[in-house]
């Protein structure tokens, strides 16, 4: 029977497919006895599967160096070494000779070696605790006779939607795109990680769905509606036909955004706006650069440490910039300085906290490991060399983290000049607007910072306290806020009366209602991800700015986001009587959810 299981749109687009169920998570293991008789075989099995986990972690190692890149891919050299450690290996075997089973040897020795690494004063070991786990899961499933659901080995074609409960480093890397056409997980929300890695490599993807794993069953035939977040398995021909019919609408209208895209983003009433494109992975850079946008308003450079056993040196960083800069031919290149913690941890050299949100993160740990900081820094002014590129700094809260930030990068400067290397001596420095205490206080950057950008992700967060990774607090994660509104209308007030020039790069640019009431805010730079790009662009060329500045304005004097939220729809459906406008990117509304599962 057919089953309709409602989450949150994470990335566009409708697809049918066959689950690929991965249950990537330690299995229960129960206590068993040997008798002496059984110890040689047991050790014989434990031999076997440490053996056919080696040879599938250098298999999916090789995959993942094809799919990825030989950097993504030496995620999997740390778990290689696991497996070949003397001592680990040694103390399994004394315990399958004490008459316990295979598994139940490797499990206990698993467990302790966990608990040790938790406990280890140095963050690179405690961090290898996600290593253990991946290589406990491997073992466990061989020796256990468990299904072995690696997306790796799905055959290109294949037409798969993936089903997970969430997406780790050592997972995301082996994805084949030839392979997985949609992501559906548990967890997660619009900008969560899994939301934007899947948006960047332009799968539809359902995120927050909470207990899909659950419900499915591998090899079922689903239907993944990634722009109304919905995830339907079992569906009758019928409600298939109906799909696959609105999947060619949909690809028609999205031909007619992509001519749109090359247009310039002008207001009827012939306001300018100009719209960069948001880029997460060097690979994307060519496509980005013909999607339409003006330059990069935000490239995420968290790709090159997140999953990783070891930072990456300077002459990887060089490259990786150089790529993305190189195909925007001139054009304006905005990159973020690492914006690692939170729901974007690195495998080594980073503490597990209980509250990573408001832990060591962004540039409060750059700073505070000024030599892993300059490599960026040195890398970067490299790259700036070939194109128009500006630095932008995460998380910057206070005067003070902007010139520590600052200091670094002339010190940077020197240690270039002594090498002899060729570098930019002026590459403009920018702050990211992403707290309430920067929003407040943004006159108190102004004199100092070349230009603002607001990462709305990140403030919406800290402003209404809401975890934006969290499923179970996506109706309360709310860019329409009140609060919201204001502190943006703030901050472009504040800028533009210090002559600083400032725009948005967070979630809000990339939906129409809400690139909306940004431009009304008298936002006039929007970086949104490029397949947005023609969407927006649409929206620009198709309304007034005096509209959007009264429809703004009169949001801002709402008691509550839903009373701001009508406010806007109704001034935009003014212009257009398109619901995909209306309702693109916000959550689905409970009466339509409901009448689809009727």
């Amino acid at each position: 029977m057919s089953r309709v299981i409602i989450g949150l749109s994470a990335s566009p687009g409708v697809i049918v497919g066959k689950v690929h169920l991965l249950k990537w998570e330690l299995p229960v293991v129960r206590h068993r006895i040997i008798s002496d008789d059984e110890i040689q075989s047991e050790l014989g099995r434990f031999e076997s599967a440490v053996k056919q986990a080696i040879v599938r972690l250098e298999h999916i190692r090789t995959r993942a160096a094809h799919n990825a890149g030989e950097e993504e891919a030496a995620i999997f050299d740390v778990q290689l070494t696991i497996l070949a450690d003397a001592e680990l290996l040694e103390n399994v075997r004394n315990l399958i000779r004490q008459n316990l089973a295979a598994e139940r040897a490797f499990d206990l020795v698993m467990v302790d070696w966990r608990q040790s690494f938790a406990r280890h004063p140095h963050a690179m070991l405690r961090e290898r605790v996600n290593d253990l786990v991946d290589v406990q899961i491997r073992v466990l499933s061989l020796l256990m006779g468990l299904d072995d659901h690696d997306p790796v080995d799905l055959p290109k074609g294949s037409n798969a939607i993936l089903v997970t409960h969430d997406l780790t480093p050592s997972l995301t890397v082996q994805l084949d795109r030839e392979a997985i056409i949609g992501i559906a997980t548990d967890e997660g929300t619009r900008t969560s990680h899994v939301a934007i890695l899947a948006r960047s490599l332009g799968l539809p993807a359902v995120v927050g769905l909470r207990d899909a794993t659950q419900r499915v069953i591998a090899g079922e035939r689903a239907i993944l509606d990634g722009s109304h977040g919905i995830l339907i398995v079992d569906p009758s021909d019928e409600r298939v036909a109906v799909y696959q019919e609105r999947a060619v609408r949909e690809e028609a209208e999205d031909a007619q955004l992509r001519s749109i895209a090359s247009a310039d983003a002008v207001t009827v009433d012939a306001t300018r706006i100009t719209i960069y494109t948001n880029v997460d992975l060097p690979e994307e850079a060519d496509q980005a650069a013909n999607s339409g946008a003006e330059g990069v308003g935000l490239m995420r450079t968290e790709f090159l440490i997140v999953g990783r056993a070891s930072a990456p040196d300077e002459e990887e960083q060089y490259r990786a910039y150089s790529k993305v800069i190189k195909a925007f031919k001139g054009e304006t290149v905005i990159i973020r300085t690492f914006d690692v913690g939170g729901d974007k941890l690195p495998i080594g050299g980073f503490p597990a906290e209980a509250n990573p949100f408001l832990g060591w993160r962004a540039i409060r740990m750059c700073l505070d490991q000024p030599e892993f900081f300059k490599v960026q820094l040195r890398a970067l002014l490299r790259a700036a060399v070939h194109g128009n590129v500006k630095i932008m700094f995460p998380l910057i809260v206070s005067l003070d983290e902007f010139r520590r930030a600052k200091l670094l990068l002339e010190e940077s400067k020197i240690e270039l000049t002594a090498r002899g290397v060729e570098f930019n001596h002026n590459v403009p420095l920018g702050a990211m607007i992403e707290t309430p205490a920067a929003a407040i206080s943004l006159d108190s950057l102004a004199d100092e910072v070349e230009f603002f950008s607001i990462g709305t992700n990140d403030l919406v967060q800290y402003t209404l306290a809401v975890d934006r990774g969290n499923a179970n607090l996506v109706n309360r994660f709310t860019p329409l806020h009140p609060s919201i509104l204001r502190l943006i209308k703030n901050s472009v007030d504040m800028a533009n009366t210090a002559g600083v020039p400032i725009g948005v790069c967070g979630e809000m640019a990339s939906q129409p209602l809400l690139a909306f009431v940004l431009i009304g805010l008298g936002v006039r730079q929007l970086s949104v991800s490029p397949r947005s790009v023609g969407l927006i662009k649409r929206v620009i060329r198709g309304i007034e700015e005096s509209t959007a500045f009264e429809a703004a304005n009169n949001a801002l004097k709402a008691k509550t986001a839903a009373e701001a939220e009508n406010i806007l729809r109704e001034a935009l459906s003014r212009t257009f009587n398109d619901p995909n406008i209306l309702t693109h990117g916000l959550p689905m509304d409970p009466e339509e959810a409901e009448n689809l599962n009727s």
